[in-house]
């Protein structure tokens, strides 16, 4: 009985060894307990610190907002003490050296976290600091040091963070800040450091938080680019500049504004796929503003306000659904407020665009000309302001065709659009006249934006739901298990299939087979630039989804879910059933549409997505007659051996395509426009390259002859409706388009533009009184070869 007792009580005994050896083992030195009182008084007995009074073990205090104390094996580890924020901070002793303080600090030599904010600390911060060899965390925030940062804290090699915001520290940060190896976060906001920032900084490869706003800080800031862990950067409200700062890729918070940054915004900055903030506010950033900013995958809030940038803002631009703040305020935009903002702006979104030149005057609005002017105002040089001064009768001259506006270039750019104008007027002109093949950014875009047709289909909207991760499952629903009477069609690199949500939404599946196994972050990137194909005129990406290996972590499938769109290619409207045949009013405009997807591609994202390998077969109308494209490059699907929707070449196309340059990477896609154009003009099917080269040969001939000759090899669906301006300049921008060689075929501005004013002669002639015109009569370019 007396061995069961024993027994019976060997638990808790055991309970009561542990707990008298935990409870001794969190015991304080007298040494460490005794400074603590020393630093009570030190800070003349804050009110964070009266539960001293009352207690002796140090280590068991309960936490509060002002006060933490951490302990481990006998030893204080953590030590944070907070001002009463809400009132005057504690006074510090004026009779009491802060060397002190910070010496009384070395009595814990295992100090890691040490806290002290809003606690009047004033002074120099001293030397002695470098003495807690353990110190990693270091906060001194909110108080009144003032100096410079001790040069003795280089010698600090365990230091992870360092806050030191709201104090009166001055002269430069210092080069040794880059010796510190482990250093995460600097955080030096609010105080009053001067001069360039050291280079160093381009080599603190562990930092992941840099914020050094507020302070008088100047110069170009070092290169970034290489810092791969860095996550927020905050240089606000400083002289830094002129030149934009090399970023890393991985940020998600940018802050520059109220600098002096006097560049353009560099195109690298759309490829921030992890941004959230963006503030570049207050500098004098000049050159066109990129749209797609609003549209990056993880931006929340977006400032460009009170620069100068330039740009024409359409409707249709995408804007992330996650956006909440947007301020593009005082800088020189023009054209509509996208269509997302303004549903943003319903929404209760904090959506600021007053002081640009933009078509919404609910928010104050300049002329469309002051923009103009000021956007090529901007782009002078200082040595040509002497020649900016025009003589009175120039002047008079300029004010009929928007106002006065300033220098040489201006007056060259007025003719350009008075020669324009003209030819639009009279109809009748003979010949017809493109637009030079590198246009001024303000001559392309009032271009577009007064042209008639760009009004219409740029506000049509769009109805595309967000991009998502779909799981396999819905995939399998939609598709009944992705059983064969749903499959579309399918290649070598995988298969494409109609699926039907359970809310009735029609989709195309595609599955693409890898041929390498990888993991999600593989194709991350990739992803990213697919959620961003959204346009109007595109078959755009609803979302992915990935079907794993057993082991749950290297993908076997990658599934890509567009839009459905069951309708007829464009092929089928110009050269299939007579009954189906579209108007010639109806083909250029459907050319428009085409070439405007086209444009987004390869510039309505970064990067671009260039040689798209079109066919007319890929160019879709819906029940509208309005333009969707559905192939084109990704590298997600290049990769693995196809495009988007088809895998087929373009063809008899593929030797005239690729031989370009590095500079003419668009002109690819030009030459296929000029296929697809050929088909839109002559109404029958084009299908090699050899027919592409006579059918090209027949179109320039015709230019050199007779209206009668040009209309009898054209469809005979558009005779009627055709006018011979109107044809001339299709033909003409099309032969252009055909072009051997590649830099010798136009840009996409110029081919858009071009089409703008076939439609508008085309329009010109209806408007004007009908004339007999004689009857068609045999031509010899009917005899094709």
């Amino acid at each position: 009985m007396a061995k069961l007792k024993a027994v019976c009580h060997f638990p808790l005994l055991l309970f009561l060894f542990l707990f008298s050896s935990f409870h001794l083992s969190t015991q304080l030195p007298l040494s460490q307990s005794q400074s603590l009182l020393q630093i009570q008084q030190l800070l003349n007995y804050p009110q964070a610190l009266s539960s001293f009074n009352t207690v002796t073990d140090f280590c068991n205090i309960e936490s509060t907002p002002f006060l933490t104390i951490v302990c481990y094996e006998d030893n204080i580890t953590q030590l944070h003490i907070v001002g009463d924020v809400l009132q005057h901070p504690s006074s510090f002793p004026l009779n009491t050296s802060i060397d002190s303080l910070f010496s009384t600090f070395s009595h814990f030599p295992n100090l890691k976290v040490l806290s002290l904010v809003s606690l009047g600390l004033e002074g120099p911060l001293p030397p002695s600091v470098a003495n807690l060899l353990s110190l990693e965390i270091l906060n001194l925030s909110s108080n009144s040091l003032y100096g410079s940062i001790p040069h003795q804290l280089s010698s600090s090699k365990t230091l992870q963070f360092i806050n030191l915001d709201g104090n009166c520290f001055s002269g430069n940060i210092p080069g040794w800040i880059g010796s510190l190896p482990f250093l995460t976060t600097l955080s030096l906001r609010n105080n009053s450091f001067n001069g360039s920032l050291p280079d160093s900084i381009s080599h603190m490869w562990s930092l992941r938080i840099l914020s050094l706003s507020r302070n008088s800080l100047s110069g170009n800031v070092p290169d970034l680019s290489n810092l791969t862990n860095l996550q927020v950067l905050e240089l606000g409200n400083n002289l830094l500049g002129p030149h934009f700062p090399k970023l890393p890729k991985r940020l998600s918070v940018l802050e520059l504004k109220n600098n002096r940054f006097r560049s353009s915004i560099p195109p690298e900055l759309g490829s921030l796929y992890r941004l959230e903030k963006l503030d570049l506010s207050s500098n004098k950033l000049v050159g066109p503003f990129q749209a797609s900013l609003l549209g990056l995958p993880s931006i929340k809030y977006l400032n460009i306000g009170g620069n100068r940038l330039t740009g024409l803002l359409l409707q249709n631009i995408s804007c992330n659904s996650d956006l909440t703040f947007a301020n593009l305020s005082s800088n020189l935009l023009t054209g509509d407020l996208p269509a997302c903002l303004q549903e943003l702006k319903y929404k209760n979104g904090d959506i600021i665009y007053g002081g640009n030149c933009l078509s919404n005057q609910d928010q104050k609005q300049h002329p469309l000309n002051f923009c103009h002017n000021e956007a090529l105002a901007v782009s002078i040089r200082p040595r040509n302001l002497e020649h900016r001064k025009l003589r009175p009768e120039v002047k008079t001259f300029l004010r009929i065709f928007g106002g006065s506006v300033a220098g040489v270039v201006v007056l060259a750019l007025v003719f350009l659009t008075m020669r324009r104008t003209y030819r639009i007027g009279v109809v009748k002109e003979p010949s017809t006249r493109f637009i030079t093949e590198n246009p001024s950014v303000a001559d392309t875009a009032k271009q577009l934006y007064d042209a008639k047709y760009i009004s219409q289909t740029m506000k049509l909207g769009t109805s595309i739901p967000p991009y998502r991760t779909f799981t396999l499952d819905e995939l399998k629903e939609a598709t009944n298990n992705f059983d064969v009477s749903t499959l579309i069609t399918e290649s070598l690199d995988g298969q494409i299939f109609k699926g039907v949500f359970t809310d009735g939404n029609v989709v195309a599946i595609r599955s693409l087979t890898l041929k390498r196994r990888q993991t999600p972050q593989t194709y991350t990137h990739q992803l990213e630039l697919i959620s961003k194909l959204r346009h109007i005129h595109l078959i755009s990406a609803l979302g992915h989804c990935y079907e794993f290996l057993p082991d749950g972590l290297t993908i076997s499938k990658v599934f890509l879910i567009f839009e459905y769109y069951p309708y007829g290619t464009l092929r089928s409207h110009v050269s299939g059933l007579q009954g189906r045949k579209l108007s010639w009013t109806k083909r250029i405009s459907a050319a428009i549409e085409m070439v405007k997807g086209i444009q987004f591609l390869h510039t309505g994202i970064v990067p671009g997505v260039w040689s798209n390998n079109l066919k007319i077969t890929d160019i879709l109308l819906d029940q509208d007659l309005h333009v969707k494209i559905s192939c084109y490059n990704l590298p997600i699907v290049v990769e693995h051996g196809g495009m988007m929707i088809s895998g087929v070449s373009s063809t008899g196309t593929k030797g005239k395509r690729h031989a370009i340059g590095v500079n003419d990477k668009d002109k690819n896609d030009v030459y296929d426009i000029g296929a697809i154009l050929l088909e839109v003009i002559l109404g029958r099917q084009i299908t090699s390259q050899n027919e592409v080269h006579v059918s090209r040969d027949l179109l320039q001939v015709s230019l050199k002859t007779d209206e009668i000759a040009r209309k009898s090899i054209v469809d005979p669906a558009i005779h009627k409706g055709c006018s011979d301006d109107s044809l001339k300049t299709m033909m003409e921008i099309c032969v252009r388009c055909l072009h051997e060689k590649a830099k010798d075929r136009p840009s996409v501005e110029d081919i858009l533009w071009n089409l703008h004013f076939a439609g508008q002669v085309q329009d010109s002639s209806r408007e004007a009184p009908a004339s007999p015109s004689p009857s068609p009569s045999p031509s010899p370019f009917l005899q094709m070869p």
